[in-house]
């Protein structure tokens, strides 16, 4: 950055040129500065630019194809259309709005600096959503913050549910998969002439962003791709291909159709998002509340990157574990009490019923319970519910974090930086999924940012947070930083070290000890 000059007049629109054509932006102020300061004080924002064609028509179950050359000077001043659809309400704590339209394969890019002279490091975001709902419009996910520090940022979409991850006979499978790995591409053919450096490209996403952030990094393919990468609350897919295609046979069932390109080609987009939900349920009738906790826990999710032997040659763990993403730097970690407010509305009911028991149904073995019951002793002095509620967090997001850390922790290995995000949430009384997210971005200010972390939430915490994001991606460690309250941020490999982000944050030895009983 030191090199870099910024830029003065804010009062011409920004342009920059792409493989298709130019795109024209807009400016804006950087949060947190003033011009004396030694940092950018304005960010371009360049929305919406279409990396693939509108997967419609004959494309709506076909491999992405990259968008054809435009004439003239693109406007790149809206959020183009996202693949999830309007109409409320809003699946996920994060406001993520629907924008209605077809040509949903689009990437955002947030610059400080748009010249081919800049080369600054660069930040890929995958948001979340479950694999089926999520947008890249949030205004949580501007990169504003990352650009007054130096880092370009790059939103990118990606075809949800059964469009993007189902699997039809006569159609590729893994389509969203092959949309991240082409806006990847786009970013390596284009972010120059946004002021990004190619070279240095960190991939970074929350929930099922952070799966795919995973799933990336043990893919084979993808390696050319990205230098390093940084995973929030990483929820993986790794379908087996007999799961995926018990998925599709039950959607057609319930459509009427084929399970076929041709049988589902013919279901109206809109129909086959009303009965996707219903085709995930346990096969034979109601989930419940526990047939849905033993289907996710245990189970696993139906729609997600699948297995499919070719794109995805092995479950991720697996592959990180042969090597695969072994020189990439990586960061990971979770919120402690991930999904624990799911059981909110049946606490009370809970309370009577033995912790033991609860655990056995919803999936835990007989064998690990007295383990894990042993290494919560906290937990479970707040009761059952409690105790099911980081059962339920361990087990789909807290264990996954473990054996990834565990998994590149070997000689060889580029640096694995684990963390805990401890915060609680005034609002919910802990760290839930998703509140870690505007710390990351540090975007306190934004809308809807109450309703997750209440009405004062912590800007030190934000400020600790989001400049351990930049140091990494700036210069691959997240330890780097200096000054008040800094604590720094040994490896994963350095005696299990976890960096803990709490009021203070810290580092702990093998702060994910709770959860090791849960190991295979």
């Amino acid at each position: 950055m030191a090199d870099v000059t910024p830029p003065t007049d804010f009062t011409t629109a920004p342009e920059a040129s792409t493989t298709a054509g130019k795109v024209r932006g807009s400016w804006r102020p950087c949060p947190g500065t003033t011009p004396d300061q030694a940092k950018f004080t304005h960010s371009a924002a360049f929305l919406g630019i279409p990396f693939a064609e509108a997967p419609v028509g004959d494309l709506r179950f076909a491999a992405p194809v990259r968008h054809a050359p435009w004439d003239g000077v693109r406007s790149a001043e809206e959020h183009g259309p996202t693949p999830q659809r309007p109409g409320p309400p809003e699946p996920t704590l994060i406001p993520e709005p629907s924008v209605p339209g077809g040509s949903t394969l689009n990437v955002d890019v947030f610059t400080p600096a748009p010249s081919t002279a800049a080369a600054l490091p660069v930040m890929v975001y995958i948001h979340g959503g479950g694999y089926t709902a999520g947008s890249p419009a949030s205004p949580w996910y501007d990169g504003a913050a990352f650009n007054r520090d130096g880092v370009v940022t790059v939103n990118l979409s990606y075809r949800l549910g059964f469009d993007g991850f189902g699997r039809i006979d006569g159609a590729p499978d893994n389509r969203a998969v092959l949309d991240w790995l082409l806006a990847l591409e786009w970013v390596q053919e284009n972010i120059a002439a946004f002021g990004g450096d190619p070279a240095r490209v960190t991939i970074a996403g929350q929930s099922a962003g952070g799966g795919a952030v995973l799933t990336l990094l043990g893919m084979p393919r993808a390696q050319p791709l990205f230098a390093q990468a940084w995973c929030i609350s990483g929820a993986l897919g790794d379908v087996p291909v007999g799961r995926a295609h018990g998925l599709a046979e039950r959607l057609a069932g319930l459509a009427g159709v084929e399970p076929s390109l041709a049988g589902f080609a013919s279901v109206p987009e809109g129909r086959l998002l009303e009965l996707q939900p219903k085709a995930q349920e346990s096969p034979g009738g109601r989930d419940g509340v526990f047939g849905m906790l033993r289907r996710v826990v245990s189970g696993g999710l139906s729609l997600g990157p699948m297995v499919d032997g070719e794109l995805i040659t092995a479950p991720t763990p697996s592959s990180l574990l042969a090597g695969v993403g072994a020189d990439k730097p990586l960061v990971l970690g979770t919120a402690d009490d991930e999904f624990a407010m799911a059981l909110d509305a049946v606490r009370t009911k809970l309370r009577l019923v033995p912790s033991r028991l609860l655990l056995g149904q919803a999936g835990l073995e007989r064998g690990r319970r007295s383990a894990y019951l042993s290494a919560n002793r906290d937990l479970a002095r707040l009761g059952s519910a409690a105790v099911l509620g980081r059962y339920i967090s361990d087990a789909v997001f807290r264990s996954t974090a473990l054996k990834v850390a565990e998994a590149r922790a070997g000689a060889g290995s580029a640096g694995t930086w684990l963390y805990r995000f401890s915060w609680r949430s005034p609002v919910f009384g802990r760290a839930v999924h998703c509140l870690d997210v505007p710390f990351f971005f540090d975007c306190l200010g934004a809308g809807r940012v109450d309703a997750l972390a209440g009405g004062n939430p912590p800007q030190a915490l934000a400020d600790d947070v989001h400049a351990a994001a930049v140091s990494f991606v700036s210069g691959g460690d997240p330890g780097s930083i200096s000054g008040p309250g800094a604590t720094g941020w040994p490896r994963y490999s350095e005696g299990r070290s976890t960096k803990v982000f709490d009021t203070p944050s810290s580092v702990v030895e093998d702060g994910y000890a709770s959860v090791r009983p849960l190991l295979d």
